[in-house]
């Protein structure tokens, strides 16, 4: 028979085994309703956007006029923001691209409400989106209130949806640590989400209602 020494007994607990997958996570419900909410409201805000510019296209053909219901007067003018060259900015109307990017926002809030959980770079991508998303919204406000000289009221909804998702996601992959935060900002992401959208939208109201101050006056 053979001898057990100490030795051959290790007292040492066993070190713990790196995890193979990636950590997935799920959102809460309130963030799934978010996600949902808002992408539907940003495909509204681009399906009626959509139509409209090929109402505006058939009419011209026709050699006719159409005027969107939502252009009301010189500064909102609905078609006089689809008719700008900005509209198209990637050489097609820039609502398609909302069609698209929309629609997968709220295919991910109804994952989410399925209770689908996903991997950090699947997170980390979605905020890229949301990112570009939020860049690209600030862009067309610059060109529309300072170089087409109008707003769309569509487009404004679009805007809001936009930048709510964007603060919301970030916010989500900043609590979750998918996003390098020192802890305070993580605290102040987990009590005080609302505060970055509100400020951001107050923001863009503001300057709204500076550039046409004498318009709302009169």
């Amino acid at each position: 028979m053979s001898k057990t020494t100490v030795n051959d007994v290790s007292t040492e607990p066993e070190p713990e085994r790196a995890e193979i997958a990636p950590r997935a996570e799920g959102g809460s419900r309130a963030l799934a309703l978010l996600l949902v909410i808002t992408g539907a409201a940003g495909l509204l805000a681009a399906w009626v956007i959509t139509i409209d510019k090929f109402k505006i296209l058939e009419a011209k053909v026709e050699g006719k006029t159409f005027t969107p219901g939502c252009s009301f007067n010189p500064v909102v003018s609905c078609g006089s923001v689809m008719e700008s060259k900005q509209a198209a900015v990637f050489g097609f109307p820039n609502p398609m691209l909302g069609l698209v990017c929309y629609g997968i926002v709220i295919g991910v809030g109804v994952s989410l409400l399925a209770g689908a959980r996903f991997p950090r770079w699947y997170w980390l991508t979605f905020n890229a989106g949301c990112l570009f998303g939020v860049g690209f919204c600030a862009w067309l406000m610059f060109q529309s209130l300072y170089r087409i000289n109008a707003l769309c009221l569509w487009c404004c909804l679009a805007w809001v949806a936009t930048i709510l998702m964007f603060w919301y996601v970030t916010s989500f992959n900043i609590r979750k640590g998918f996003l390098p935060a020192p802890a305070w900002l993580k605290g102040f992401f987990g009590e005080f989400t609302w505060v970055m959208p509100v400020l951001h939208i107050g923001i863009i109201g503001m300057l709204i209602l500076t550039r046409w101050w004498d318009f709302w006056m009169s």
